[in-house]
């Protein structure tokens, strides 16, 4: 590969997340090439021919390592207990990996693929696509520019009303799938807090399962108290009847609150594509959320903050730069095993009902 050539795509797995999210913004970054999905299901390689003529396929992949030689960059969208194994395999036969969250089990893994990685010089990155959502990036910009004061209470709500299981995987009880919402949107909750209010001291859970015939979590709430101070209070639940704010963050100068949710992966199931130059990740107005202070946002309180565009492509486009030379990882393994650490301490809080403490230079 040279900094002019394509940087030639294998992406393992097309189901939701290969084939909503990692391959249509793969096929629309500059410098990225979808060169070959990796799927034994028949329906799933008619979807792949349809959507993209030309791709090359492969059954395994065992067999797309086997020609690693042809590709820049492998992707893994694959179940959640596959990825440590092929992203392992990847990096030993000197692939620069992608990985869907969450990268692995446990934080101790994610640390030995940063190590695999580091000792080899490739790229390890994690897909953490939210810290690119409207809201998050609106927050984020707020909190830079000093509106909001000095943070002291950070609410994310990720909900869902899904009262029937919908069956898989993600749903099951088995340790070895790592399903359950706690490591699936628990993931994204998790690594904005990381993102934004830095290190964990202290975890508390509480993490149900509500629905009947359900195996893994589907009700769960988590406290962080972080190194300086803030407190996050995140819930992920697929039985909320009524949704609550998607943020509602308070400061010593002002709050920012927040309903709905980021309107890309809307866009992407229905078949929408981020296209250079035309107007993507955009909300309406009466979708913005408000700041203010002593105020209902309900009531029409508060100051409406005009959203800032949506951006998933920015990841890839990150992941480009970083493959030539240009830029940094987006979302590095270290990043993504801190956000384990905290996950696996939820785990145990709701387990054994204490609260867990972390070093923060876990």
């Amino acid at each position: 590969m040279t900094d002019t050539a394509p940087v030639r795509v294998g992406l393992v797995g097309y189901g939701l997340a290969g084939s909503v999210f990692h391959a249509p913004l793969i096929a629309a970054t500059e410098g990225l090439v979808l060169d070959t999905v990796v799927t034994s299901d028949e329906e799933r390689r008619s979807a792949v021919r349809a959507a993209y003529p030309g791709v090359r396929l492969a059954a395994s992949p065992e067999e797309l390592l086997a020609r690693a030689g042809e590709l820049d960059l492998l992707v893994i969208a694959s179940p959640n207990k596959t990825h440590v194994r092929i992203a392992r395999a990847a990096l030993e036969a000197g692939l620069p990996v992608v990985v869907d969250k969450p990268l692995a089990g446990t934080a101790a893994e994610a640390r030995e693929l940063a190590a695999l990685a580091d000792g080899r010089g490739l790229l390890l990155s994690v897909f953490q696509n939210r810290r690119w959502d409207n809201d998050f990036l609106t927050l984020s910009r707020l909190i830079e520019d000093g509106e909001l004061g000095e943070v002291q209470r950070f609410e994310s709500r990720f909900e869902r009303w899904r009262p029937q299981l919908k069956g898989g995987w993600r749903e099951s009880g088995d340790p070895e799938e790592i399903g359950g919402l706690l490591y699936d949107l628990g993931s994204h909750v998790v690594d904005q807090a990381l993102t934004l209010f830095g290190p964990a001291l202290s975890v508390y859970a509480e993490s149900d399962v509500r629905r009947p015939g359900a195996a893994a979590d589907d009700d769960t709430f988590l406290a962080i108290t972080h190194a300086h101070g803030v407190r996050s209070h995140l819930y992920v639940s697929a039985t909320t009847a009524q949704l609550g704010p998607r943020f509602r963050v308070l400061g010593s100068k002002a709050g920012y609150v927040k309903y709905g949710l980021d309107p890309q992966e809307a866009a992407l199931r229905e078949g929408g594509r981020p296209v250079s130059g035309k107007p993507w990740g955009e909300e309406p107005r009466e979708r913005w959320g408000r700041i203010g202070a002593g105020e209902s946002p309900l009531t029409g309180g508060g100051d409406p903050v005009p959203t800032l565009p949506g951006d998933y492509p920015a990841y890839y486009g990150a992941v480009a730069a970083a493959l030539r030379g240009d830029g940094e990882n987006p979302v590095t393994a270290l990043e993504a095993a801190a956000a384990l650490d905290v996950l696996e301490a939820a785990r145990r809080s709701a387990r054994e009902g204490v609260t867990v403490a972390l070093s923060p230079s876990a």
